[in-house]
Parts: structure tokens; sequence; C-alpha cells
């Protein structure tokens, strides 16, 4: 649901809500609030804690207390592959609790969400951003912002007295939190604590930090694109900029999706 929901969320916007106002009224509601001001923004916020929270949940329930024990009789290079590694969980749960939903939403956008546990979802993952353990993210935001002279486009006037002073202060809670943790990882990381150094002795720990960072920016990476490919194939061919390579990705994005509806 978690995964399903983004891409309807995402591309649900051009959309007019009148469509499917009688039709899918959960759906409608739904959307009035996530379309409502900058709660989109707010929810793909508290939906990333929510994946990462459940995917690390999941790692944990299905890590192998011991890889070397017998496992269908398998030889121990497979065991160490699909056991150790975790390709058998990464497998399982990319198909059946990620594409699959996403598949389906991406070209059902307002079925998939016309159901309670969507709403449901949606509070909790605004609830999520409301605490503002990731508010670092819209801080890095503005830096990007001021950069690149472009003004981040919001749907909400801009922040005053109150509302200006609690969206800060949560900046800054969100600063120290994210400081003690990149504290206590690299701390891990450097002095051999984590279980890289257990499993794969080989990989030193300065090692270890270069690939700690690396994975996490092709996963940033491919967040982010994801986001990007959903909004843009709901958009006209003519609103879609002039990048040349921006647009060569959007026509082949928007061709495969076509594809695969007629596969379907």
């Amino acid at each position: 649901m978690i995964e399903g929901e983004q891409a309807s969320l995402v591309g649900l916007p051009p959309v007019d809500p009148d469509l499917y106002k009688d039709s899918h009224p959960i759906t409608y509601k739904v959307a009035a609030l996530a379309f409502r001001g900058d709660n989109l923004d707010r929810y793909l916020m508290g939906r990333q804690f929510m994946v990462l929270l459940v995917v690390f949940v999941i790692g944990q329930c299905t890590s192998p207390l011991d890889p070397t024990v017998d496992v269908l009789g398998l030889p121990s290079g497979v065991k160490f592959v699909f056991l150790d590694i975790g390709l058998a969980t990464i497998v399982f749960t990319c198909v059946l609790g990620q594409l699959t939903t996403q598949v389906n939403a991406s070209h059902c956008m307002i079925d998939f969400a016309n159901n309670y546990f969507a709403l449901f979802t949606l509070y909790v993952a605004m609830t999520i951003e409301f605490t503002g353990v990731m508010h670092s993210a819209y801080l890095i935001q503005n830096i990007l912002a001021a950069v690149s002279g472009k003004p981040i486009q919001s749907n909400e006037p801009p922040k005053t007295g109150f509302t200006f002073a609690f969206f800060w202060g949560r900046v800054i809670m969100s600063l120290a939190i994210l400081g003690f943790c990149v504290t206590v990882v690299l701390y891990a990381l450097l002095n051999g604590y984590t279980s890289v150094s257990v499993k794969y002795p080989s990989i030193s720990p300065p090692l270890a930090v270069v690939l700690l960072f690396f994975f996490m920016s092709v996963v940033g990476c491919l967040e982010g694109m994801q986001i990007a490919f959903f909004a843009v194939a709901k958009i006209p061919a003519s609103e879609r900029g002039s990048g040349v390579l921006a647009r060569r990705l959007a026509i082949s994005c928007s061709a495969g999706m076509d594809r695969t509806c007629q596969a379907s």
C-alpha cells in the first residue's frame, strides 16, 4: 500500500477530481487531503520513512542467525547468495511487496486508492512528517533552491510568526537527530562494529564508509527519478520543458507505460 499509494498520488494531480467524486468517494477523500496545500510533499517525506522502516524490519525478520545451516540441501555458495547476502528476501519483497502494487497503481490510480487503508496510510505518513524528524531535508531543499536560483513552488502562503518558528525549530531538531545518527553510524563503521566487518573482513572500515555513501547516493537518485517519472508521464508533452535529456526520458517513460497497458 505504501508503494502503490505513492504511484497513485503522484500521478493523480492532473486528473479532475470531479471525474471520480461519485464513483470513487474514498479516493476523492484521499486526493482532497493529499492535494491540499503542500500535503503531497509532506506525504512523500513521511512515506519514505515508512518504507525504510518496513524494509529494515523485514530484513531483521528474515536475516539468518547462522547462514551455514542446512536449507533444502543447497550448496554453500547458493546459501551465501540467497541467505547471507539476502537475495531471496530482496526478490521476495521487491516483487510481491513493491513492484506488484506499483505496477497496478500506476495504471489504476483511482481504483487503487479507493479504500480506507490508503486513507489511513496517508494520515500516518503526514503524522510522521509533522514530528519533524526529517525536516533537515527541507533545509537542503532551500539551499539547493538558493544555489540554483529557482524558487520553491508552494501552494501555501509564506510562513510567518509561530508557523515560521515551529517549522525552523523542527529543522534544528532534525539536524541534531541527523548529526547524532551520522556520528553513531560512522563511529561503528570505522571501528569495525558492524556486520560488514564480521561477514566481509576483506572490506576495510574506510571502504565501508565509501560504499555506504555510494549506495545512499544511488538510492537517492532512484527514488527521485521514480517520483519524477510518475509525474512526468501524466503531463502533456507540451508542458515538459525544453531539456533535451529530460524530454527523451519522458518520451521513453510514456512509451514504456503505453506498451505495458497494451500488453495487459
